[in-house]
């Protein structure tokens, strides 16, 4: 059994009981927005990744080639756009590139650039630039140089603004408005003396609100060694607080604003960023990029580098390469029992054996038929949820139409 078919959709289904202890599916398709909970789409509000295109670059869990799968971003963003006009439709993210190895410079410009290529396929479908445009959303790492973190952030919003005036026409200020997520930086934490990782994570997440974020994750300093236990996540949390409610750094828009060094340092990383795009126009855009494996090469080299200044000593890593300790790390982790994989799957057999097999059938035909047609597949993904598909027969059913994506050039 693979790990995705435990994942039920359940879009609109309603588990109840019936005296027997069994358990039944309803759908009740008459409700607004189709869906158990009644909700109206024009009020569902929320947040998709639904950003492929750093699968490509950086994170690897992609299954179809790249055409295809920017197509499904776009069928989103479309359908979104016309159904529930308060959902943000794709979350593009730099995270995973930056925590690959990408410099900062790298992180926000295969951002952008992935951000254009959305917006390009979404005009290109036919969609008016001010109709979708302000509610794509960004998500970035915060990393340790806390300086170059804030200019990163600060230079993706003029960056961001100019693009969508200049390039794209938009007319709406609010389609100029970067918003973005920002999470503390993964592959900075260590295994080793794990009670250092709240500084850094103190730290990162402080750039992360001195360079403008709308929202913030922290990490918890036990996740190189397992899931975060409730105290640590707690700690986590704490963080956060103390610095919105104790450190007052909140109370201005952009607390930084006019410092020569920030000014500056926000001037060059923008001038970065803006090489790296104008040499993926070049290659002819985000998608030809990939083809000559662009993307994967320069992160690799950027991480070796990295690497290659720690391993040097030009580079410090407290607790690791200096100011080490012998001895373990000291605290506890979260344990995973089996039981959880084992209820899953039960709750798994039971759903499949007690849905629909005929309308399951037809929900899975009808997606293998719309995929083969250049029409939008958010209809047919939302009917095979309906019947009770997991993401696994879904994922099957258009990879039986798309192929499967073997990872491109090697470099």
């Amino acid at each position: 059994m693979r790990s995705s078919d435990l994942v039920p959709c359940g879009y609109a289904a309603v588990v109840r009981r019936d005296r027997s202890g069994h358990g039944q599916h309803e759908h009740d398709d008459q409700r607004p927005g189709g869906d158990s909970a009644g909700v109206p789409l024009e009020d569902l509000r929320g947040t998709l990744q639904n950003d492929i295109l750093k699968e490509f670059h950086a994170q690897n869990e992609y299954v179809f080639p790249p055409v295809p799968s920017v197509k499904l971003v776009i069928d989103t963003i479309e359908y979104c756009t016309e159904h529930t006009p308060q959902w943000n439709t794709v979350s593009i993210s730099g995270y995973h590139i930056r925590e690959a190895g990408a410099s900062a410079a790298e992180e926000l410009a295969f951002t952008l650039a992935d951000g254009i290529a959305y917006v390009d396929g979404s005009i290109k479908r036919g969609l008016d630039v001010d109709a979708f445009a302000p509610r794509l959303s960004f998500f970035f790492d915060c990393h340790n140089d806390l300086f170059e973190e804030i200019a990163k952030l600060r230079a993706s919003r003029r960056i961001w603004a100019h693009v969508m005036r200049d390039r794209f026409g938009a007319k709406n200020e609010r389609s100029w408005l970067l918003r973005m997520h920002c999470q503390t930086a993964g592959v900075t934490l260590t295994e080793q003396q794990p009670t250092n990782n709240l500084i850094r994570v103190t730290l990162q997440a402080l750039a992360g609100v001195l360079g403008g974020t709308q929202s913030l994750h922290t990490n918890s300093m036990d996740e190189t060694l397992a899931l975060p236990s409730e105290q640590a996540a707690k700690l986590a949390l704490r963080t956060q607080q103390i610095i919105a409610y104790e450190s007052n750094v909140t109370q201005t828009v952009d607390p930084l604003a006019g410092s020569y060094f920030i000014e500056k340092l926000t001037n060059e990383i923008e001038a970065k960023a803006y090489a790296i795009i104008d040499r993926i126009d070049a290659m002819g855009g985000v998608l030809k990029a990939i083809d000559r494996g662009y993307f994967r090469r320069a992160i690799a080299e950027s991480a070796q580098a990295q690497q290659r200044a720690i391993d040097a000593g030009e580079q410090k890593v407290v607790g690791v390469t200096d100011f080490v300790e012998e001895g373990s790390h000291g605290v506890d982790i979260l344990q995973i029992t089996q039981d959880t994989e084992d209820e899953q799957v039960a709750r798994l057999k039971e759903l499949k054996a007690s849905r629909d097999q005929a309308r399951h059938a037809a929900a899975l035909e009808r997606l293998r038929d719309d995929a083969k047609k250049d029409v939008n597949l958010m209809p047919a993904l939302i009917d095979a949820a309906k019947a009770d598909a997991t993401v696994g027969e879904m994922m099957d059913t258009m990879k039986s139409v798309f192929g499967a994506y073997d990872g491109g050039p090697e470099w």
